[in-house]
């Protein structure tokens, strides 16, 4: 349900917002209404999911596999000396929670790939691309492009940036130019380039990042002139800008549907059967809040014992009769006592259904007792 009125508190922190005529309580309850999503937690990511978070966007979803590197702090600022090797998402949730507790996160310690990216995406409003892997950028093109949603996209490279509203909604039925018509033909492996190799100064995303949160909120808010058909070309070392008219083709559609069915008949890991995910990984994950399905295939006097909070019980002998209770659109943890009946009943389903989105919890619940909850009941 949408929010229709801000609270003392809102209004108190708000108040430089409230005071634009532009944006004032209308605007305000648009960002609190609002639901974005953050595509990579790095460079960009930082100061995108810092600003929004202050700007009072109600609900941000960070999605990023990676965790704190040493090399990252020269530019990742919403990350500490202390933080390194823990999970990117988890760590910048700790910091944003702190500095807006009234905003709901959605977090996704997963990568955004095929077989997750339509669900992910259609929960959002607007998605922000911060992401440097180029499969990654192509995917979010074209599932925004599938769904009509519009991507704000940031690149950067050495000394350079660019910025541009892409799938934006330009009226009229009308749509501003995708990611492909910029940049039809995906580059080889050659062309691609790394930070690692080539380096990055450290203030250039903290610049291009805080340029997209300004289009977000634009977009959010409705006010200004975005950059739905413009790229925006930064160069920080010569202090220069460049503002680029772009179009958008006749095909853009066609060749996002083609992109789509391409990414989907690549293989990729989850497509080679059930994985295996650790106790420790999956208490990371739960910790996070991320939206996981808990399948606990044991008989029910060992679920009475003891078991998963929140966790679906279907016995094994019952799994064929209830394959359509376990979800698609989500990470579904198979367990069992010591993960050899959920490994059979894993990839059953995969065999069966061809789901791709499954884990078996290596060790079962058991490893679970002995390792994460050890007040639990052991059998």
């Amino acid at each position: 349900m949408e929010a229709t009125t801000l609270v003392p508190a809102e209004k108190q922190r708000y108040q430089k917002h409230l005071n634009l005529p532009e944006i004032g309580t209308k605007g305000q309850l648009r960002l609190k209404n609002a639901r974005v999503l953050v595509v990579g937690a790095g460079g960009l990511g930082c100061p995108v999911l810092l600003y929004l978070t202050a700007a009072g966007v109600g609900t941000i979803g960070v999605i990023d596999p990676d965790v704190v590197d040493l090399s990252n702090l020269q530019r990742q600022v919403l990350y500490t000396t202390d933080e390194v090797g823990k999970p990117k998402v988890k760590a910048a949730i700790n910091h944003l929670n702190r500095l807006n507790p009234d905003i709901t996160f959605d977090t996704f310690t997963t990568a955004l790939d095929i077989t997750n990216a339509r669900a992910i995406i259609d929960a959002y409003d607007i998605v922000v691309d911060c992401t440097d892997n180029f499969k990654v950028r192509y995917l979010v093109n074209d599932v925004c492009v599938a769904q009509g949603k519009p991507f704000v996209y940031g690149a950067i490279h050495r000394f350079e940036g660019q910025v541009a509203v892409l799938n934006a909604d330009l009226g009229d039925g009308k749509r501003g130019p995708t990611y492909r018509c910029l940049f039809p033909e995906y580059p080889n492996d050659i062309e691609i380039p790394n930070c690692n190799d080539t380096g990055v100064l450290g203030v250039l995303p903290g610049v291009i990042g805080t340029y997209q949160a300004n289009e977000v909120i634009k977009l959010i808010t409705d006010i200004g002139q975005s950059l739905g058909e413009h790229l925006l070309m930064v160069d920080l070392l010569n202090m220069s800008q460049q503002k680029i008219k772009t179009k958008r083709r006749a095909d853009a559609e066609k060749i996002a549907r083609e992109g789509l069915i391409s990414a989907g008949s690549r293989p990729n890991p989850a497509a080679l059967g059930p994985q295996k995910i650790s106790v420790q990984e999956l208490a990371d994950r739960l910790a996070l809040g991320e939206d996981l399905f808990l399948l606990d295939v044991r008989e029910r006097p060992e679920f009475e014992l003891c078991h998963l909070e929140g966790a679906v019980l279907i016995p094994v002998g019952m799994i064929p009769n209830n394959r359509k209770r376990i979800p698609t659109d989500k990470p579904v943890i198979v367990y069992c006592h010591h993960g050899i009946r959920s490994a059979n009943v894993a990839q059953y389903l995969y065999a069966q259904g061809g789901l791709t989105n499954l884990f078996n919890l290596d060790g079962g619940i058991n490893a679970w007792a002995r390792d994460i909850e050890p007040e639990m009941a052991i059998y």
